[in-house]
C-alpha cells in the first residue's frame, strides 16, 4: 500500500531561520503590545468608574441639600402664618376668624386647610367650612427646638390619604392653630440630565418617624445598588434623605464608557504598529455642551400666542426657549433650564434670545405696535441691575419698541432680595416695559410679589386651568385673581388653557387674554410670522424671503 505524508520541514538555511526569528518577535511584539495597552486602557476604566461613582454621589447630595432648602423655606411660610393668626388673636370658630383664615390661606398658598384645634386635640373647624370628618393624628414631633410647633402625620377619612400638619402648640386651655397640607408639597420630584428618575426620596423627623416619600424607587435591590444621601434642617427637626438608581446615572454615561474602549483600542493598535482609529471625541460637561450650543445658535426662540378670547385678535406671544440640535431634534427648556440657572448661563441666553426675537419677528411687530412680546426672567436677573441695561441696549435700537415688551418673573423662584427686586421693576417700567407675575398662586410669593413689586399683569398658573369643572377650590382661586386684576387695575392672562370648556368658563368670569394648546402651541419664527399675517394682515407681508427661510 502506498501512503503518502505531507511534513513541514524545519528550516534549514541561514535565510530560514532569520525569517522564522523575525515572525516569533512579530508575535512576541504583538503579544507585549497588547499587554501593555491593556495597562492604560486598566487605568482609564479605573478612573472612569471613580469619576461615574463620584458625579452620582455628588448629584444625590446637591439632591438632598435641595431638598431640606424647600422643606425650609415652605414650613417657615406656614410657621410665619400661623404666627401671624396667633398675633391677631385668631384662636375660634367665628365667622371673622373663619374669614381670616381663609384670607391667610390665599396668601400662604399650597395648603389644603387652616383650622382650629381645641385642647384635647380635635380640630373644631377649618377655613373650608366643610364637614371635618374623620381624622386621627398618626405622629406628632416637635418641629422646633423650643417646642412652640409641631409637625404631625394625619389621616384623614377612612386612613389612605396621608397629611402633613403643621400645629401651633397652644398652652394647654387655649384653642391652637394648624396648617394641613399634602405631603407631596414637602417632597421633591427628582431630575437629573432632563429625565425622571428611579428615585426614593423621604422626609423623616430627627429621631428617623417617617412624614412623606414619593416612593418612586423604592424596590426590593440592596444598598449598593444606591446612591445614598442625607441633609439635615438646621431651622427645624427635619432630615431629607435621597435614594438615587445607580444603573439611571451609569446609563447617562454611557457614551462615555464608548469613548473609553475606543481610546484604548486606539493606544493598543499604535503599540503593535497598526493606525490609529478614528480619534474618539471626549465627551464635555452639560455646562460646555450648552456654551458650545449657544455660541453655535442652537438656542432658539418659540412663540406662544396669546389671544383675546373676547375678540379672537392676537394679542401678541410669550417668547420660549428650544434647543435644536444639528440633526434638527428639539430640546425642551425642562432638560437644560435648571443648568443655565445653576452655571450662571441665563443670563447670556437671555440675552441671545431677546435679540433673536428682534431679529426674526422685528418686521412684523414694527408695523403692529399693538402686539406685546414677553420674555421669562429668572432670580438672577434681580440680584444686579444689568437686566436693565441689557433691554434697553438691545430694544431701544430695534424694530420692537420697549412699551411692547412684557418681563415675566415667576412665583416658582424665591427673590432674595424683594427691595433690590422692586427698585429692578421699576427701572425696566421706566423704560417703558411692562412686568407680568408669572405662575400666579403656584410658587413662593403669594401675594408679596404682586404688591411689592408693582406688576402690571398676573398670568393665572395652568395648575389652576387644569382644575377648572372638577376642583372647586381651583375656580375659587381663580375668581380671587380676577378681582384682585381688577382692584389693582391689573391686566390677567391665563396660561395652559386646553379645552373649549375652559375658554367659555374663563370668558363668562371677564378673563380676556389667554395662551394655552387650545390656540395653538409654541411656534418656531416662521410659522408664528404666517400665523400674525393670517390673523392681523398688514399691507407689507410678514414673510422671510426664501433665502433667509
Amino acid at each position: 500500500m502506498l501512503k503518502l505524508a505531507f511534513t513541514r520541514d524545519k528550516p534549514t538555511s541561514p535565510h530560514e531561520v532569520a525569517v522564522a526569528f523575525l515572525r516569533r518577535k512579530e508575535l512576541l511584539a504583538v503579544l507585549i503590545g497588547v499587554t501593555l495597552a491593556g495597562v492604560p486602557m486598566g487605568a482609564f476604566n479605573l478612573w472612569l468608574n471613580y469619576f461615574i461613582e463620584q458625579q452620582g454621589q455628588d448629584e444625590v447630595a446637591a439632591v438632598a441639600r435641595r431638598s431640606v432648602a424647600m422643606v425650609d423655606a415652605r414650613v417657615a411660610r406656614l410657621v410665619d402664618g400661623l404666627n401671624d393668626l396667633a398675633q391677631r388673636g385668631i384662636d375660634s370658630c367665628r365667622s371673622a376668624d373663619i374669614e381670616a383664615l381663609r384670607e391667610a390661606n390665599f396668601a400662604i398658598t399650597s395648603i389644603k386647610e387652616l383650622s382650629i384645634i381645641d385642647p384635647a386635640g380635635e380640630t373644631l373647624c377649618t377655613d373650608l367650612g366643610l364637614p371635618v370628618g374623620d381624622r386621627k393624628v398618626v405622629s406628632s414631633q416637635p418641629l422646633t427646638a423650643d417646642a412652640a410647633f409641631a409637625i404631625e402625620v394625619v389621616s384623614l377619612g377612612d386612613g389612605r390619604e396621608g397629611m402633613i400638619r403643621i400645629r401651633r402648640v397652644g398652652n394647654g386651655i387655649a384653642n391652637a392653630l394648624a396648617a394641613l397640607a399634602p405631603t407631596e408639597l414637602l417632597v421633591p420630584q427628582i431630575i437629573f440630565q432632563g429625565s425622571p428618575l428611579k428615585s426614593d426620596a423621604t422626609l423623616t423627623t430627627r429621631n428617623g418617624f417617617l412624614l412623606a416619600s414619593n416612593g418612586v424607587g423604592r424596590s426590593n435591590e440592596d444598598e449598593s445598588g444606591r446612591f445614598v444621601a442625607a441633609a439635615q434642617s438646621e431651622r427645624y427637626q427635619l432630615e431629607a434623605l435621597i435614594h438615587l438608581a445607580r444603573e439611571q446615572v451609569w446609563a447617562a454615561y454611557r457614551r462615555l464608557h464608548t469613548v473609553g474602549t475606543v481610546v484604548g483600542s486606539a493606544i493598543a493598535l499604535a503599540i503593535v504598529g497598526f493606525a490609529l482609529a478614528l480619534p474618539a471625541r471626549r465627551r464635555g460637561d452639560p455646562i460646555a455642551e450648552i456654551e458650545r450650543a449657544l455660541a453655535a445658535g442652537e438656542l432658539v426662540p418659540f412663540f406662544q400666542p396669546v389671544v383675546d378670547i373676547m375678540t379672537g385678535r392676537l394679542r401678541g406671544a410669550e417668547v420660549l426657549i428650544r434647543w435644536r440640535k444639528p440633526d434638527g431634534s428639539l430640546v425642551l427648556p425642562g432638560a437644560f433650564i435648571p443648568l443655565l440657572e445653576s452655571s450662571g448661563l441665563i443670563r447670556d441666553v437671555t440675552r441671545a434670545l431677546m435679540r433673536r426675537a428682534c431679529d426674526e419677528v422685528g418686521a412684523a411687530y414694527s408695523r403692529r405696535p399693538h402686539l406685546k412680546i414677553g420674555f421669562n426672567l429668572a432670580a438672577a436677573h434681580f440680584s444686579d441691575d444689568t437686566i436693565v441695561r441689557d433691554v434697553r441696549d438691545i430694544f431701544e435700537s430695534s424694530p420692537i419698541h420697549l412699551n411692547q415688551v412684557v418681563l415675566e418673573v415667576t412665583e416658582r423662584q424665591p427673590l432674595e432680595n424683594l427691595t433690590l427686586a422692586r427698585r429692578i421693576v421699576m427701572a425696566l417700567q421706566d423704560l417703558g416695559a411692562s412686568f407680568a407675575i408669572d405662575d400666579a398662586g403656584a410658587g413662593h410669593g403669594g401675594l408679596s410679589y404682586m404688591l411689592k413689586l408693582g406688576v402690571d399683569i398676573i398670568k393665572i398658573d395652568k395648575m389652576f386651568i387644569d382644575a377648572i369643572g372638577t376642583d372647586r377650590n381651583s375656580a375659587t382661586i381663580i375668581e380671587t385673581l380676577i378681582e384682585l386684576a381688577r382692584n389693582l387695575r391689573m391686566d390677567i392672562v391665563a396660561e395652559g388653557v386646553e379645552s373649549f370648556e375652559q375658554v367659555v368658563f374663563l370668558r363668562e368670569l371677564g378673563v380676556r387674554a389667554a395662551q394655552g394648546y387650545v390656540f395653538s402651541p409654541p411656534l418656531p419664527a416662521k410659522s408664528f410670522l404666517q400665523l400674525v399675517e393670517a390673523i392681523d394682515p398688514s399691507q407689507a407681508s410678514d414673510q422671510p424671503t426664501a433665502a433667509a427661510a
